[in-house]
């Protein structure tokens, strides 16, 4: 059966906030919680960007949903054998289970300590041995590893959960498809593509679930949530590698503003308060065969977003309608 979970936008969204949102969720009968793991936001419009395990510790004693991180690029930035550490903190905390999700990052984060930013084909080989590191301290045995990447020297964590965290894996690429497919427990998906969902099961991850995400603006008013979806997220609507490779919100500002329409942003983030629209905007998902979809509403009213989940839209999901 599918699973229908909550998308919580740290690039948007204080602590204080995501931890409430989390609850929200799990009192309107969302499944499961996705949380993005950001240093900036992707516009200064959107605002806010918290540690995300700090929130994560919360949200784990503050209800009883799993969390995965959507995702967490554990080469750059953050060493492996750290991220390591905190994926197995979190996953001792959070009462629901945890899943980390992993990707092989964007610039917007991961430029920041003044390292180079490595082209795609490295940035996959670096998260394949990120992984491995990874695996390796969840075993609690004292581990020295010297890598192409990463050297770890004599590390042993101590705390522990009762099973190590799964590692899903965000793929756009053939290449990074078949690396979720043989090394990941699942794979993350931003859209629908039945080809990707196709490719990584016929490659090694058959059985192994698939996540999809997208996100909403309800509003009463769809004119106003289409303006809405344009002002905080018009990064939704760029196209190719943009996303990638620049290095801080303004110039995501520069970008949105001369290339991005409020029509642009409406076709990919779905306005306003026609359960119809929102039936159809997750279809496409489960039609790709994604096992789990997470949902995440633009703007600040969660609360009018979450009464029209549980009352128009969940139970509809549910019954296949």
């Amino acid at each position: 059966m599918t699973r229908f979970g909550y998308f919580l936008a740290s690039e948007e969204h204080g602590p204080a906030s995501l931890v409430r949102q989390a609850q929200g969720a799990e009192a309107a009968g969302f499944d499961a919680l996705w949380i993005s793991d950001h240093f900036h936001p992707w516009l200064d419009s959107q605002g806010q960007s918290p540690f995300v395990w700090s929130v994560i510790g919360a949200i784990g004693q503050a209800t009883s949903l799993p969390v995965t991180t959507a995702v967490t690029c554990p080469t750059t930035r953050m060493h492996p054998a750290v991220i390591a550490h905190a994926a197995a903190t979190s996953a001792a905390l959070v009462r629901g289970g945890f899943t980390l999700g992993v990707g092989t990052g964007e610039a917007l984060n991961e430029h920041i300590l003044g390292l180079p930013w490595p082209p795609a084909a490295q940035r996959i080989t670096m998260l394949q041995e990120a992984m491995q590191v990874m695996r390796e301290l969840w075993t609690g045995k004292l581990i020295t590893h010297r890598g192409e990447y990463y050297d770890v020297d004599t590390a042993r964590l101590y705390t522990l959960p009762d099973e190590p965290p799964k590692i899903y894996m965000s793929a756009f690429g053939p290449k990074a498809t078949a690396l979720a497919a043989s090394e990941a427990d699942g794979l993350i998906q931003v859209a629908p593509s039945p080809e990707t969902v196709e490719m990584f099961r016929s490659r090694g991850g058959a059985g192994k679930p698939v996540q999809g995400g997208l996100k909403v603006c309800w509003d009463p008013d769809e004119g106003r949530a289409r303006r809405l979806a344009h002002e905080r997220w018009p990064n939704e609507a760029l196209q190719g590698e943009a996303a990638q490779i620049l290095p801080l919100p303004r110039h995501f500002q520069q970008l949105t503003e001369s290339l991005v329409t409020e029509e642009a942003v409406a076709q990919q983030v779905t306005c306003g308060p026609d359960p119809e629209a929102h039936l159809a905007a997750i279809r496409p998902y489960l039609e790709s065969g994604v096992d789990e979809v997470y949902v995440c509403q633009v703007g600040d009213d969660q609360e009018g977003f979450f009464e029209f989940y549980r009352s128009e839209i969940l139970p509809r999901l549910r019954a296949g309608v």
